[in-house]
């Protein structure tokens, strides 16, 4: 995929670069394989504000991803690369020999017509799923499992991709983007290739509504408010809070520590990642 930069006929276009999507599917989703979803405007069951700055945004269908890839030793077909809108990455769907259809993370370079299969005797080629234990050392895998059977919870956005850079008494060590090295069950499958759309960092949205549109209000600086409103806010003209940075209700903040100190999963982790 290559970006779009718009020329400035309106204010709205004036810096605005967008992902160019022309190459994938145009029309509407596979219709067995997608749902309703409601918006919540960041509220709860009681109708409490949890997830602030979130409004109505764009009416969406959710489309059901197979991230376990459970479905062995048959090969499918990819019928086409479809945009998701619940997601960063573009999706694939893919038809099974018996007829049945299955939504995909579609990796870069997967194409229209490519065959791909889960099983662990397939060959190591970008969207095949096998089993981390049976996957060379140095490849570049995504939608990495953690538990057994679960299904992918690591590297599943846009650009993003773990390495798999050793082995060790049954479980494999995997590198991912952000730095960090972990140790993973070798019994956990991971699909081969990075995650497709790599340029969704680059985005630029150019004008405020197109941001509502994705669902986001306006963020206001606590240093711009009253004091009743934000710890950071109140004082003569423009000025700094003279405290560490808190988020509205005192909670310390930009670079604190929100991680449980006794998480299981601590064990497996070889190095943290990057500051």
């Amino acid at each position: 995929m290559v970006l779009k930069a718009y020329k400035p006929v309106a204010p709205g276009s004036r810096g605005l670069i967008l992902v160019d999507r022309s190459s994938l599917w145009k029309g509407r989703p596979y219709k067995k394989l997608v749902c309703g979803k409601s918006a919540t405007g960041g509220r709860n069951a009681h109708g409490h504000i949890t997830s602030w700055h979130r409004c109505g945004g764009h009416k969406k269908l959710y489309r059901f991803i197979d991230f376990s890839r459970n479905k062995v030793d048959m090969d499918a077909v990819v019928e086409r690369i479809e945009y998701d809108p619940n997601r960063t990455a573009f999706i694939a769907l893919i038809r099974y020999k018996d007829g049945e259809y299955s939504y995909i993370l579609a990796p870069q370079k997967l194409s229209v017509g490519d065959k791909v299969v889960s099983s662990d005797k397939a060959d190591v080629k970008t969207g095949n799923c096998m089993k981390m234990i049976n996957i060379p050392v140095g490849t570049v895998v995504h939608n990495i499992e953690f538990h057994i059977g679960k299904g992918g919870q690591f590297a599943r956005s846009a650009g993003t991709y773990g390495q798999i850079i050793g082995r060790d008494s049954g479980r494999v060590i995997v590198k991912l983007s952000s730095g960090e090295v972990r140790l993973i069950n070798g019994e956990c499958r991971a699909t081969i290739g990075v995650v497709s759309n790599p340029d969704q960092k680059n985005v630029v949205l150019g004008k405020a509504g197109r941001s509502r549109w994705l669902g986001w209000r306006p963020f206001n600086r606590g240093s711009a408010m009253n004091p009743v409103d934000h710890p950071h806010g109140g004082g003569e003209g423009k000025t700094k809070s003279g405290r560490q940075p808190v988020t509205p209700w005192g909670k310390p903040t930009k670079g604190y520590k929100t991680r449980r100190k006794a998480k299981p999963s601590d064990k497996f982790i070889l190095t943290r990642r990057k500051k």
